[in-house]
């Protein structure tokens, strides 16, 4: 009977020790929770959200890989980011779909959180190669306002770490703060460049096109690639307005614009210099690509006329200038530089106007 007691009395103890160790493991886990909490609600930027969700979640809570998917049907998202010169390429765990069907049979089930081991045919979309693969996952649908905006992957080299029978209210709560925040930092991301858009024609203005060109043009120096400046005029448009008007000369300037835009590279830049002139930098571009780039341009514009909301046909063309920044004086001040490029672009756009117009010159 003493022995039974002993014996009794030991295993208390052990279970006692156990509790206080499991309660002083959850209260760990409960203050690593508000600090994710604290650490996604306080980032301040898009860059800072990415950074807590790829580093500060990956390490505390101690998985082997984490992806992001969302769905950006329009390119808007992205189009903001590389605007306000965020490199997606920094993010390789950051992935964007075009539509729900992308996921597969997983858009179906999306709006529960999807518990077990990894299948290639079923979560492969979630970690696209090079990403290291996992043995079992946790994929979270991102929800905001009833609506699928994107999915939060979590992955363990571990097969038992996620299984179907697991409680998952903790990853729901992790979901909806971080569905709110990534909601919160792109529409922070989106008046910033607002602040640096034409609201004309939706593309940048020249104070950010000046911005973009100073960052690479220092970039130039640096990593020795090509820099091509596009100085692109609308021909005759002062005749344009007084023929259809400033109304239909607007919608020719945000159509030309468009066309433009279509030419061009997401990683490219385009700006909205002056009335009817625009400014496009081609990054990584030597003038014999540059100057195709730019035929490509004003073939589109000139091969299709332009019809506006009154039922009018006009003919449009433009005129392009093709400059070209290789080797830059690595002592010069990067805005000498740059008002030189620009200046060049000019000369040849001059050339171009004086040469008949609706053409293209590349000046060496």
């Amino acid at each position: 009977m003493p022995n039974t007691l002993a014996e009794e009395n030991r295993q208390l103890r052990e279970d006692l020790l156990l509790l206080l160790e499991q309660a002083r493991r959850n209260e760990e886990i409960m203050r690593r929770h508000q600090e994710f909490d604290l650490k996604f609600i306080s980032a301040g930027s898009f860059r800072e959200l990415i950074d807590s969700i790829f580093k500060t979640l990956k390490e505390s809570s101690e998985l082997d890989v984490v992806t992001l998917s969302l769905l950006d049907p329009g390119y808007d998202i992205r189009r903001i980011l590389i605007d306000l010169n965020i490199k997606l390429s920094e993010f390789p765990n950051l992935l964007f779909l075009q539509e729900e069907e992308e996921l597969s049979e997983l858009h179906e089930h999306l709006q529960k959180t999807i518990l077990g081991h990894y299948d290639q045919e079923r979560h492969g979309v979630m970690f696209p190669e090079p990403i290291d693969l996992p043995a079992s996952v946790a994929i979270v649908p991102l929800i905001r306002n009833g609506k699928l905006i994107g999915s939060l992957s979590l992955g363990s080299f571990h097969p038992s770490r996620f299984a179907p029978h697991m409680a998952t209210d903790f990853l729901k709560h992790l979901a909806s703060i971080v569905a709110i925040c990534i909601e919160n930092v792109i529409n922070n991301e989106r008046l910033k460049h607002i602040g640096l858009t034409d609201p004309l024609t939706g593309v940048n203005n020249r104070r950010y096109v000046e911005r973009r060109l100073h960052e690479e043009i220092g970039r130039v120096s640096r990593q020795g690639y090509a820099l091509s400046c596009l100085y692109i005029d609308i021909d005759h448009f002062k005749k344009i307005n007084d023929t259809i008007g400033h109304q239909g000369g607007d919608e020719v300037l945000r159509e030309v614009a468009e066309r433009i835009k279509a030419e061009l590279r997401l990683s490219d830049a385009l700006g909205r210099y002056g009335g009817e002139e625009f400014l496009a930098l081609l990054i990584d571009a030597e003038a014999t690509d540059a100057s195709i780039v730019a035929e490509r341009i004003r073939a589109s514009v000139a091969d299709q006329t332009f019809v506006t909301t009154a039922d009018e046909n006009l003919a449009v063309t433009v005129s392009i200038g093709v400059a070209t920044l290789i080797a830059p004086d690595r002592n010069a001040a990067i805005e000498t530089v740059a008002l030189e490029l620009i200046a060049k672009g000019d000369r040849a756009l001059y050339k171009a106007k004086h040469g008949g117009r609706n053409q293209v010159v590349c000046e060496n």
